[in-house]
């Protein structure tokens, strides 16, 4: 089975869902529950940098995760976002979509939906730390993957470090474990006949 790249870290043990060119992630920090990304397999920085197969393939893998994590999660709807480039927000040189189930009835957002996106962009800005700690937690990581992500954040410069603005609904979000990412992973992949882009065990 070959390694799944998130920027410079490796994310293998926290993939639920693979096709040839796509992958799908779990969350260190999951926003709500559910809160997935998916990638493409190569670290593209940029949606432009994506060939046409690479594109098309990212896009079938966001609507299938994204119908499946809907229905597991028991949501009624997706917040599907991508920032494309460091002045929309992106932290990790790496295309990725924030996919999160949304509920109709018991949203964290409740009546204040439009907070889902500053979330997000919290979200977003501390990527590089949790890739970071995923590094450390992983036993194939190790100091070399925390230089790595530390050294590209500083080459990114000082505001891409900068510490996001706070919420009070921030500091309810503790990172997990890696037991607790690959236990969610493992649970998601028997939503999946397969990681090839097979059917889905749960209905159309």
């Amino acid at each position: 089975m070959s390694k799944v790249l998130f920027s410079t870290i490796e994310v293998t043990r926290q993939a639920f869902y693979r096709t040839p060119l796509t992958a799908a992630i779990v969350n260190l920090k999951p926003i709500v529950p559910g809160h997935v990304l998916v990638i493409p397999r190569r670290a593209a920085p940029r949606l432009q940098d994506l060939d046409a197969s690479e594109l098309s393939a990212l896009m079938s893998s966001v609507q299938h995760v994204g119908r499946i994590i809907e229905r597991v999660y028991g949501a009624d709807a997706l917040t599907i976002a991508c920032q494309d480039g460091k002045a929309a927000g992106q932290t990790v040189p790496h295309v990725h979509f924030h996919l999160l189930p949304r509920k109709l009835r018991g949203d964290r957002f409740g009546s204040r939906n439009d907070e889902v996106y500053p979330a997000l962009e919290r979200a977003e800005g501390s990527l590089p730390r949790e890739l970071a700690h995923i590094a450390t937690d992983s036993k194939t990581g190790g100091s070399s993957q925390v230089l790595e992500a530390a050294t590209d954040l500083q080459d990114r410069g000082p505001e891409a470090a900068a510490e996001p603005l706070k919420m009070d609904a921030d500091d309810d979000r503790k990172p997990r474990s890696m037991e607790e990412m690959v236990k969610e992973a493992e649970w998601l992949k028997t939503f999946f006949e397969d990681f090839n882009g097979g059917e889905s065990r749960v209905s159309a």
